[in-house]
């Protein structure tokens, strides 16, 4: 190593390690999906980054998604499948596959990456101890006649078995913190009836991180964050102003979700929430350990 690079090493080194004290021995939610979760050299950068989080003391959490894996499997097999409002409609049918995918393929997949980086990880789903306790998401009426023919706009859509979360229990997540495992959870919850729910990731996430008061709320995207009308990454913003983009139309579309379960997270206690762009490599050594950061960091004041 040249003295150059040495002196390089060293500033990096030097700049992580107010950050690594701070964050020592905080919770730290991730929710993977995008890129990040389908490039191979992107994965095994992402299990290395979450394994070095917990070596340093951090306490991180995956929350993984799995929607590309899910729609290929449905090809696979010959099941229709359709979205309404963002959201897959899912029968009985899809939510096998879905409990499959995501509880058994994907979730194991990640494990896998982490105890490859020499990281101790358990891998589960919100069903596992009820840790996510769920309840079916209410019909509503269609947002976009334009977006699937055969759908009647003006009559309430049954999403079939898509839930909402009503309970985050985490004593089983207590019980790994202090074995010293990373969880590796899939967004699949049940409810009280025993009846299994498909769960948007990015929610599960927020409301586990509200649920422990988390530290931090990362949510790795394909995006490079919040951007500006001009198309410029907004760095850092306070509560207000993504209201106020909000408002403006700013945010919308796909990025809207994520932004809402932002500012729930925020209400509840999470100290910053980070929307990050999951194509850059280590994207959340970046964000955690430099000052510059990679994305949107939304602080709640």
């Amino acid at each position: 190593m040249s003295p150059i690079e040495s002196t390089t090493v060293a500033q990096v080194l030097t700049e992580a390690l107010p950050y690594i004290q701070k964050f020592h021995g905080q919770t730290v939610v991730v929710k993977y999906g995008g890129n990040a979760m389908t490039d191979a050299s992107l994965k095994q950068l992402f299990a290395r980054d979450v394994v070095l989080m917990k070596l340093v003391g951090m306490h991180p959490i995956v929350v993984h998604g799995g929607g590309p894996q899910i729609g290929e499997q449905l090809d696979k097999l010959g099941i229709d499948s359709h979205f309404v409002n963002g959201m897959r409609v899912t029968d009985a049918a899809t939510m096998d596959v879905v409990q499959m995918v995501l509880g058994g393929l994907v979730n194991k997949e990640i494990v896998s990456l982490l105890q490859a980086q020499g990281g101790q990880a358990v891998g589960i789903t919100g069903k596992d101890g009820e840790l996510i306790q769920a309840e079916k998401l209410a019909a509503t009426t269609f947002q976009n006649a334009e977006q699937d023919a055969e759908i009647d706009a003006s009559q309430p859509v049954d999403y079939g078995f898509v839930g909402q979360v009503k309970h985050i229990n985490t004593s089983l997540l207590d019980a790994l913190y202090k074995e010293h495992f990373i969880p590796v959870i899939a967004p699949v919850g049940v409810g009280s009836d025993g009846v299994s729910y498909n769960i948007n990731a990015d929610i599960v996430a927020g409301e586990i991180a509200k649920a422990l008061r988390a530290e931090k709320l990362i949510l790795l995207t394909n995006t490079p964050g919040i951007l500006d009308p001009e198309g410029q990454t907004l760095s850092s913003l306070q509560r207000q102003d993504v209201e106020s983009l909000i408002t403006q139309g700013t945010i919308s579309d796909g990025m809207l979700p994520k932004v809402e379960c932002a500012l729930e997270a925020l209400a509840a206690g999470v100290s910053s929430v980070q929307i990050i762009d999951g194509r850059v490599p280590h994207a959340l050594l970046l964000e955690v350990f430099t000052d510059g950061g990679v994305g949107t960091q939304i602080v709640g004041f």
